[in-house]
């Protein structure tokens, strides 16, 4: 592919500019002592961070149903459990639940571990966009998930520095989506730990039934937050891309 800005060289590895426009990019130096940082195009990992999100997202669709299932048989079993075919029902209630709580474990391991890796190329990106516009520091891409207490606020925040580094100049600088993204995904995490030990205490046919009501809806939530986070990653990786190939902004004489 050929550099966007000169369309002469070839363009660096995975990048959208040659080494020579890299070198001349214009953008600020990173500070002394900082990790060095250089752009390189977020387009295909974007994406399919993207896809995998939405996977994610059909996955809860999958066990949306699976829940409303459960719901209606364990509702029939407490009415009358005597009935073969309510019997029938319920194994493959129970089957489908069971593969709907291994495909979501499946697919939140697969797309943490790819979101991760998107998040760190953005940042390091964002990095050259504005050196001195981030309040945490790189390491906190992967630890900010990890640790305890701060996990709940510190990924919100470094994507939030990197959308602001990567907002073209002069544009207000909105953080709806980033809100409502970050606000179902400590949802649907509070909501499966609580539901998850409920779950696990409930024994008839009607405490599972009601269980169930309260499944359908943090399944609910965890379908907003994967199609609210493949949101935010394809906005942010197009605002990359653009600002990468328009190039930093040339003050005007006056």
């Amino acid at each position: 592919m050929l550099c966007t800005r000169c369309h002469h060289f070839e363009a660096a590895p995975d990048g959208v500019l040659c080494t020579q426009c890299t070198a001349s990019s214009g953008f600020q130096a990173p500070p002394a002592g900082a990790p060095k940082a250089w752009l390189r195009s977020p387009v295909g990992l974007g994406r399919a961070t993207a896809t995998l999100l939405a996977l994610a997202a059909a996955v809860d669709v999958f066990a949306l149903g699976a829940d409303v299932y459960m719901y209606d048989v364990t509702g029939d079993l407490a009415g009358d459990p005597s009935w073969d075919s309510v019997l029938d029902r319920a194994d493959l209630a129970d089957t489908l639940t069971a593969v709907a709580t291994s495909a979501q474990a499946a697919a939140l391991l697969v797309c943490a571990v790819v979101f991760v890796i998107w998040l760190w190329r953005v940042r390091v990106n964002a990095e050259v966009f504005a050196p001195g516009g981030h309040s945490k520091s790189r390491g906190w891409v992967i630890a900010g998930w990890v640790v305890p207490f701060v996990s709940l606020w510190y990924p919100r925040r470094v994507v939030l520095d990197v959308w602001d580094a990567s907002s073209p100049e002069g544009q207000p600088k909105g953080h709806a989506l980033i809100n409502v993204w970050w606000a179902s995904w400590l949802l649907t995490n509070v909501a499966g730990r609580f539901l998850g030990g409920v779950a696990g205490e409930a024994d008839t046919s009607q405490e599972i039934h009601d269980t169930m009501g309260q499944m359908m809806f943090a399944d609910g939530v965890d379908l907003v937050a994967a199609l609210c986070a493949a949101a935010v990653v394809l906005r942010l990786t197009r605002m990359q891309d653009e600002k990468a190939r328009r190039g930093p902004a040339v003050p005007v004489a006056v």
